[in-house]
């Protein structure tokens, strides 16, 4: 029970941690246009990150498979980037389930692999499955936590103070892409 807990808060802590708010951003950008009404549906994407993060940690400790860190690292703040876009436009964002769950599920691999090499050196072998499990379960209550913090703030933004949605998106989208953006620079493999 204590490896579980570990785990659980090391993922937990992972996806919190300030010096990387990649899964910190990236979630909020995903969840920033839609309200409570929808929470099935981010659940859903959530978990299809986590599985994705949780495939690539997988693939990097069994089957050694890695990627050229400079480039997961540049990656990691592309995929940011990417999910600002639709909140920049003024139009209604209708995000298709089957297309965002893709590309959540590709973003959650390319985000685990930055983090691959790293649970590879603290994983023990007997318990590899469990632990990373345990992980899994730590990364999926940070966002969900993220996504009812978010949907919150969204809910005094929009009734209380009487911001519009479209400039809610804006605001927030401009932000996220900012720190994307400079994230890029500062990770391009191409220095």
């Amino acid at each position: 029970m204590e490896t579980i807990w570990f785990y659980a808060q090391l993922g937990f802590e992972h996806v919190l941690d300030f010096q990387g708010l990649d899964h910190f951003y990236f979630i909020i950008a995903l969840v920033v246009p839609f309200s409570f009404f929808e929470f099935k549906k981010l659940l859903w994407w959530v978990s299809v990150f986590t599985l994705g993060h949780s495939l690539s940690l997988f693939g990097n400790y069994y089957f050694e498979l890695k990627l050229p860190a400079v480039w997961i690292e540049f990656l990691i703040p592309v995929t940011i980037a990417l999910s600002c876009i639709p909140l920049l436009s003024s139009k209604e964002i209708n995000r298709n389930n089957l297309y965002t769950s893709m590309i959540t599920l590709v973003f959650g691999l390319i985000h685990g692999f930055g983090f691959g090499r790293y649970f590879s050196l603290i994983v023990t072998e007997e318990d590899a499955l469990l632990d990373l499990f345990s992980f899994a379960l730590g990364v999926e209550a940070a966002q969900i936590a993220i996504v009812i913090g978010v949907l919150l703030v969204r809910l005094f933004v929009l009734n209380v103070i009487k911001i519009e949605k479209a400039k809610w998106n804006l605001i927030v989208g401009s932000m996220i892409l900012s720190q994307a953006i400079l994230m890029m620079f500062q990770k391009a493999p191409f220095q």
